[in-house]
């Protein structure tokens, strides 16, 4: 066991430490970070965290969910050991799966400031639906084509007019356009 620590690891109070208590909810636990020493290249960091919990807000019982992070770091790196203990945190928290992987997003980018991240939630069925949201930061330009295709305009049909050309047209008694 080492008895100093680098000076790039200063501020680390949770790794290394026996134990580590597990905080009672996400506002009360610690996210800590590291200096990124390779800051001048881009490169992804993937955390994946199969074993994510939470209550439901409504009924109180226990939603299991998978939880991906992907994120390119700038000046920081995420720290693994307290990114866990936060993560189990949410063990206690009655939160919707939606607000769960925004909160993680939000918690992320407060922490360490990353060029890109992105958080993913799988969620198991309950009620025989299962749930999976995926929160982006920064948020695309066009991110509602990006997650959901079914948004993006289609140009119209060669056989049917345009909306700018029914918009001249004179509607007839009776006839409807849809």
């Amino acid at each position: 066991m080492r008895t100093s620590a680098q000076p790039k690891f200063e501020g680390l109070t949770i790794l290394g430490r026996n134990g580590g208590a597990v905080p009672l909810s996400p506002d009360k636990a610690k996210l800590e970070a590291f200096k990124n020493v390779y800051a001048t290249r881009n490169y992804r960091i993937r955390f994946d965290c199969p074993e994510f919990t939470s209550l439901c807000p409504v009924t109180g019982q226990p939603d299991f969910g998978h939880i991906v992070i992907d994120y390119v770091p700038n000046r920081l790196c995420l720290e693994s050991k307290s990114l866990k203990l936060y993560l189990f945190a949410f063990r206690n928290c009655d939160i919707f799966h939606e607000e769960a992987v925004n909160r993680i997003l939000n918690d992320v980018v407060k922490a360490i400031r990353p060029l890109a991240a992105t958080v993913t939630g799988e969620f198991r069925p309950r009620g025989g639906i299962a749930i999976r949201v995926e929160a982006s930061h920064p948020a695309p330009e066009d991110n509602t084509q990006r997650i959901c295709p079914i948004f993006t305009w289609r140009k119209p049909e060669a056989n049917r007019a345009s909306p700018r050309q029914l918009r001249g047209r004179k509607r007839k008694k009776g006839v409807d356009r849809a």
